[in-house]
């Protein structure tokens, strides 16, 4: 894979890059997928995705993720499914960022972290912002970032 701080397809929001590597034109529209490179100690709110089903396909680095009152560990070579309507997040935890695939499907969730990163937008400054994005792709924010 290439190196997601040197490709100029690459976005970047609150320090994450991402890069969709299959669109979901590509797809047929049945699904999208993510190579995401996210800092140590980041992660989203905790919320809930209405339309996708989110598989993490851990790369390098650890991650907790919670998922309705469940918190598991995931480190490289490990995947974690998280059906929609499952109020969840994740956080980076140990030495190194966390390079993952965020599968979706169906696909087109990916469009949110285009315009966050498009916006620049801050959390928690620009948290309405956030949520207009949010509703269009079909994403509730439930609470904080996990601790």
């Amino acid at each position: 894979m290439k190196d997601l701080t040197t490709d100029d397809a690459t976005i970047e929001w609150l320090g994450v890059r991402y890069k969709t590597i299959l669109t979901p034109e590509d797809s047929g529209g049945s699904m999208s997928i993510v190579d995401s490179l996210s800092p140590v100690w980041s992660g989203p709110p905790r919320h809930i995705h209405h339309n996708e089903d989110e598989t993490f396909v851990m790369i390098s680095g650890t991650c907790k993720v919670w998922i309705e009152g469940i918190e598991t560990i995931a480190g490289p070579g490990e995947s974690i499914f998280i059906p929609r309507g499952k109020e969840h997040g994740f956080k980076v935890t140990g030495d190194e960022p966390s390079r993952h695939l965020v599968i979706l499907t169906p696909g087109g969730f990916e469009g949110f972290f285009q315009d966050m990163a498009d916006g620049k937008f801050q959390i928690p400054e620009d948290m309405p912002a956030v949520e207009v994005s949010a509703t269009k792709h079909k994403m509730t924010f439930t609470g904080p970032p996990l601790d």
